[in-house]
């Protein structure tokens, strides 16, 4: 399973990488039989975010180490260094971008983005 990270370069610029979730099988569930299970990330919360239609940002910093997925609605996400990248539903974007001048969002389209935020220890 593929996912979006943005992370900051050695320069504070944040900048895009398609990353990939790497699986092995693991009992998640016994007695279910084994199943694909990826290495479990600490997680200190969760939450969810509606952004409205028109709403927009400056440029930011994430305000901790978060993973976003992307639940319904469409939005641009500008990276430090110019990326653009477009958050869809069923999307996964990882944001490690907590330093430099971070990043722009803005919702695109008539529907509101609905995202569960998940942040990381």
């Amino acid at each position: 399973m593929k996912y979006l990270y943005l992370g900051d370069g050695p320069d504070g610029v944040s900048a895009f990488e398609d990353r990939e979730i790497a699986f092995a099988d693991g009992d998640f569930a016994p007695p279910a039989p084994p199943m694909g299970m990826s290495a479990t990330l600490p997680a200190t919360g969760l939450l969810y975010l509606t952004l409205p239609p028109g709403w927009r940002d400056t440029r930011h910093p994430s305000p901790r180490r978060q993973v976003a997925f992307c639940l319904a609605g469409r939005m641009r996400v500008t990276a430090g260094n110019g990326t653009v990248r477009m958050i869809e539903p069923g999307g996964v974007w990882q944001m490690e971008d907590t330093e430099g001048a971070g990043h722009g969002s803005e919702v695109v389209g008539d529907d509101p983005v609905r995202l569960a935020i998940v942040q990381l220890a």
